[in-house]
């Protein structure tokens, strides 16, 4: 018994070493919130690019919903300037999620999105559950 009772602080500390580690090794988690593309667009493009650039290995997430969405479509007028970023953050794992209601709403079709675009049913749904997630909530 006096043997097994000296091993519980190595233990101890072993398993105390695991877990840092392991929250060191945690990859940070991040949702930027569009819902004015005209206003936030460009900004949260180039604040996604300064941190990937700094952190590579961020899960970096865009949920547009409202006027948010526009920055998505290929013909929104200041696509020659946010098309290359998104297409480059999009081959940085970057994915850019589009509301569903709000192109309902708006009676948008998905053909008039860009490739990068993905869709969820509902934008703020989908920012909850990343916030619920660990997701640090971004607002440009």
């Amino acid at each position: 018994m006096t043997n097994m009772l000296g091993k519980i602080p190595l233990l101890i500390i072993g398993m105390s070493c695991a877990l840092a580690s392991g929250v060191a090794l945690a990859k940070d988690k991040v949702v930027y919130h569009i819902d004015d593309a005209e206003h936030q667009a460009l900004k949260a493009l180039r604040n996604i690019r300064n941190q990937l650039d700094y952190n590579p290995d961020t899960d970096m997430k865009v949920v547009m919903h409202s006027e948010g969405v526009d920055m998505m479509m290929t013909d929104y007028k200041d696509a020659a300037t946010t098309a290359p970023l998104i297409a480059a953050l999009s081959a940085r794992n970057v994915t850019f999620e589009v509301c569903e209601i709000t192109m309902k709403r708006r009676k948008l079709d998905k053909d008039k999105f860009m490739l990068e675009a993905d869709f969820t049913p509902s934008g703020v749904v989908r920012l909850t559950q990343l916030q619920n997630q660990g997701y640090a909530y971004i607002k440009p």
